[in-house]
């Protein structure tokens, strides 16, 4: 008479064991390499931020006070340094240009905002402004 057989026997129990084992450590590792880069989305959202203020904030003032901006960290409205955000660094570039058809060229200054994050990784954005008859224009 056969019996037939209940539970498993300890190298099934071992194999399976083994198993688990592997898959969990490919889960664990998968999950830190997704933990680590879950700050990347956000430090380039507040880089984003802080370029397009500044860039605003230049294409607001009069054609003749656009100048560079040496490299600093982020100031507020007030021009106070902000102190969450003193690991970025915000440089500004501007370069005078000739605009439009040779017949009919407009003196243009090209803004360029670089933000550098903690990480080292740029963002740059670019604009124009153009002096729209403003007193202090060439």
């Amino acid at each position: 008479m056969k019996r037939h057989q209940n539970g498993m026997t300890l190298v099934e129990l071992i194999i399976t064991l083994v198993i688990i084992g592997i898959a969990a450590a490919a889960l664990f590792s998968a999950m830190a390499t997704i933990t680590a880069r879950s700050a990347d989305p956000m430090l380039r959202q507040q880089s984003l931020a802080i370029a397009e203020g500044y860039l605003e904030r230049l294409q607001s003032r009069s054609y003749s006070e656009l100048n560079d901006v040496s490299q600093q960290p982020p100031r507020g409205l007030d021009g106070e340094l902000i102190d969450e955000l003193s690991t970025y660094q915000v440089e500004v570039r501007v370069s005078s240009s000739q605009l439009g058809p040779s017949s009919a060229q407009v003196e243009a200054k090209q803004l360029a905002v670089i933000v550098t994050d903690p990480q080292g990784e740029e963002i740059t954005l670019s604009g124009w402004r153009t002096c729209y008859g403003e007193a202090s224009c060439p």
